[in-house]
């Protein structure tokens, strides 16, 4: 993973990677990849780490928080809806998972 080392500091690059990892192996798991667009796939990251460190959980970049905790679990990475989203359109919303 390489990110501008101005725009990112040690701890949200290391954040990041561990994120990275974490969906990567989720995607692997599930016949996913991830979007091979690096630029757009750490835009997605960065998004990830931001929400936990704001919000305390991986909520999709891509959508909006709507305050409930109970409407809220169902877009935390990955979200409810990917699957039928992929099946539909050969990504997510946020287009960090793909089609095989």
């Amino acid at each position: 993973m390489v990110f501008d080392k101005d725009s990112v500091s040690v701890m949200e690059e290391k954040s990041c990677i561990e994120i990275k990892e974490r969906v990567q192996a989720y995607a692997d798991s599930q016949g996913f990849v991830l979007n091979p667009d690096i630029e757009k796939l750490n835009l997605v990251l960065k998004g990830l780490h931001r929400n936990v460190t704001k919000h305390g959980a991986e909520y999709c970049p891509c959508r909006i928080k709507t305050g409930d905790p109970e409407k809220d679990k169902d877009i935390i990475c990955p979200c409810a809806f990917h699957k039928d989203e992929i099946a539909k359109q050969g990504f997510c919303h946020c287009h960090l998972f793909y089609k095989t």
